[in-house]
């Protein structure tokens, strides 16, 4: 088998594959779309190498983009020190009832001062607990601005991605034309000619075929990245909901209980009967710290374990990693043996040459110069 018959069965091979893979891929797309699959490949020429090598290069750079603009986003954010502000309010909310002496019940002693001592030190507490709840609904606005904006840019990412899938399936459909009609052309003409002309024309457009696949696959590792980050995006959304969540939670329920509660209790220090306003304060307090502890217990693990969990599973790294890892292997291998058939051929080519010598050499009467 020649060279020639080599490269032809192993374009109709790949010829064959393609067009199988085109055909599965039309079933997927809208007549709108595989009407603009027929414009994007109607307009591709693998013979012009600017062309070609830009080729899909605009969906390229929107996905450049955009990523940009979605890391940008994600910088603005801080949520560890949402989750700080709501750590630091539970410590100002659970320390308004101690006292360096005598505990929480020494506040409700027949004592002027000491009921004084209590007001003065919820009254100071309360101006923080109110500028740090100021500042919570501050970050809850912001967070559900970024849940909307994340919306958008999902949206965003899914056109990119659908506008490279007709990028994709358009090249597909041009190489499959290409290799199926014009290089089987020119691979018929070289063998029926036998000229050595022929034989390069086939040749580079065989190399051109080869080239133009590359960059078709270019384009699937750019669109693998917009798919990837699609579920990116919705862990950030579903951070910042979980956060939005919280301080929901604490805005709504935490604070207005600690503050009934301080009502409560001054409300017994004035009563008249002391053991039994004193009794009744140590029923609710022993109550109060259980739920507070058993609440606090658990929003405080659920937010750790929120703020702890990474955006991206090492897990996905990982397969990425090893995706990557493969392509390089197969990229290196490709052109090894594509080194070696170039190497192969050059020595067939000097073989052919020094032939032909000398069957020239013998038509002319000249004697062999290896006779000589």
């Amino acid at each position: 088998m020649n060279n020639n018959t080599g490269l032809g069965m192993a374009a109709a091979t790949a010829s064959e594959n393609v067009s199988a893979e085109t055909v599965k891929n039309e079933e997927k797309f809208t007549e709108e779309e595989l009407r603009r699959i027929e414009e994007y490949a109607a307009k591709i020429d693998i013979t012009d190498s600017t062309s070609a090598i830009c080729y899909g290069s605009d969906a390229q750079k929107k996905i450049a983009d955009f990523s940009d603009t979605a890391l940008a986003g994600a910088r603005v954010k801080d949520l560890g020190e949402t989750g700080d502000m709501i750590a630091d309010l539970m410590v100002e909310l659970s320390g308004i009832g101690e006292e360096e002496k005598g505990g929480f019940l020494g506040l409700f002693k027949k004592t002027k001062n000491k009921i004084e001592a209590m007001k003065q030190k919820y009254t100071k507490a309360e101006k923080s607990v109110d500028g740090m709840v100021e500042v919570l609904e501050g970050h809850q606005i912001t967070l559900m601005k970024d849940i909307s904006v994340l919306d958008n840019l999902y949206e965003m990412n899914l056109g990119y991605m659908k506008e490279l899938a007709l990028y994709i399936a358009a090249g597909k459909k041009k190489l499959a034309h290409e290799r199926e009609v014009t290089l089987a052309e020119l691979q018929k003409k070289a063998a029926e000619s036998g000229l050595p002309e022929d034989a390069q024309a086939a040749s580079d457009f065989a190399e051109m075929c080869n080239r133009f696949e590359r960059r078709i696959h270019d384009l699937e590792l750019t669109r693998t990245i917009s798919v990837q980050t699609a579920p990116q995006i919705r862990l950030l959304q579903n951070n910042d909901a979980v956060m939005t969540e919280k301080i929901q939670t604490v805005i709504m329920n935490t604070v207005p209980l600690w503050k009934s509660q301080m009502v409560i209790a001054l409300g017994i220090a004035h009563s008249k009967d002391a053991m039994e306003a004193q009794r009744a304060v140590t029923d609710m307090t022993n109550e109060l710290l259980k739920k507070n502890a058993e609440a606090l217990k658990g929003a405080t693990v659920d937010i750790a374990r929120e703020a702890e969990r990474g955006v991206v599973d090492i897990e996905t790294l990982t397969a990425t990693n090893e995706a990557l890892i493969s392509t390089l292997d197969e990229v290196r291998q490709i052109q090894t043996d594509a080194k070696a058939r170039r190497a192969e051929a050059e020595a067939e080519l000097v073989r052919i040459e020094a032939e032909l010598k000398r069957k020239l050499l013998e038509a002319s009467g000249a004697p062999d110069s290896e006779q000589a």
